[in-house]
């Protein structure tokens, strides 16, 4: 896998948020990871917890890798916590870094599988696997036969209606057969699983923390384009993702609130003159039939209220 006898680094950040027994579950997937041909490490990143995930998991170790624990002392979102795991991991020489949920089911060969992809070709800047719904975790339970769960796929590469301003998941609540088994450049990687070369954050730095949750992903594919690296979708690993345990379901005021608000702040940067009246027409009219925090959100996007905004303060 190594050129010029260089091996190399790679770096999984994993965010975590009172979250202990999930995390736990996932270090033990990461503990049976394929770390051949890699020098390889795990970085824990406390998002602030306030349960016993700092007692117990600045005391663990793995295996067959490296381990570290890092605290940020406050929930920094998303993208500020993700970004300490990020500076540090290129701090002490890594040359990929792998952001990963704390929610997933891994695949054993996916470090040996997306660091070859990205040391193959050093145009690529962001890699994201194939991501099915872990059983059970399927937004539609009722449309499969137990033969096809575990085989739903989540993400198989991002879309963006940018008439719009809406991100979607390709190939999101299909059935998996072989319809996407193509290396391909996609709209944006996902943060739920992404890897990051080295290049990229010494080019342009980490996500922007603005957005805390939600967007940061899409905000942060459109950087790496600008830069002139590619953003790749691979089929050639998955894993399998607990999808909303993390974040709440979809309709839930943290939803409501941090996709309206960033979606908002997405379009301010990316979208043309028109789609920008549609969108501030859009808003006005979630102001008067929104959800109360769909409401929030509007209206905290127009008073520039970013990062957690209000959000952090209403949980206090």
């Amino acid at each position: 896998m190594a050129k010029n006898n260089k091996i190399p680094k790679v770096s999984i950040v994993i965010l975590t948020w009172n979250a202990l027994k999930m995390t736990k579950d996932q270090l033990k997937d990461v503990s049976k990871l394929d770390t051949k041909g890699l020098i390889a490490e795990t970085i824990i990143v406390d998002n602030g917890s306030t349960d016993e995930t700092i007692e117990e998991l600045s005391k663990y170790t793995l295996s067959n890798m490296g381990y570290k624990f890092i605290e940020t002392g406050s929930n920094k979102g998303f993208a500020g916590g993700n970004n300490y795991g990020i500076k540090d991991a290129i701090k002490r020489g890594a040359d990929y870094v792998i952001l990963m949920n704390n929610d997933l089911i891994l695949s054993e060969d996916i470090l040996t599988k997306i660091v070859s992809l990205a040391e193959k070709d050093k145009t690529i800047g962001l890699i994201s696997p194939k991501m099915y719904f872990a059983p059970g975790f399927e937004f539609h339970k009722d449309r499969y036969k137990e033969s096809e769960k575990g085989k739903v796929i989540w993400y198989a590469g991002g879309i963006l209606d940018r008439n719009n301003v809406y991100s979607s998941h390709r190939g999101v609540d299909e059935v998996d057969k072989g319809q996407y088994e193509k290396i391909e450049d996609t709209d944006f990687a996902n943060g739920a699983c992404m890897l990051i070369t080295k290049e990229v954050i010494k080019k342009i730095g980490t996500m922007d923390e603005t957005f805390f949750l939600y967007w940061e992903d899409a905000d942060y594919s459109e950087q790496v384009k600008k830069a002139g690296f590619r953003v790749v979708y691979t089929p050639e690993t998955k894993l399998w993702h607990m999808v909303s345990v993390s974040t709440g379901n979809s309709g839930s005021p943290s939803n409501d609130y941090f996709l309206i608000r960033n979606r908002l702040i997405f379009g301010s940067r990316y979208s043309s003159l028109r789609t920008k009246f549609a969108l501030l027409r859009d808003s006005i009219r979630l102001l008067f039939t929104g959800r109360e925090w769909q409401k929030k959100g509007v209206t905290d996007y127009y008073l520039h209220r970013f990062g957690s905004g209000r959000w952090l303060n209403s949980k206090k």
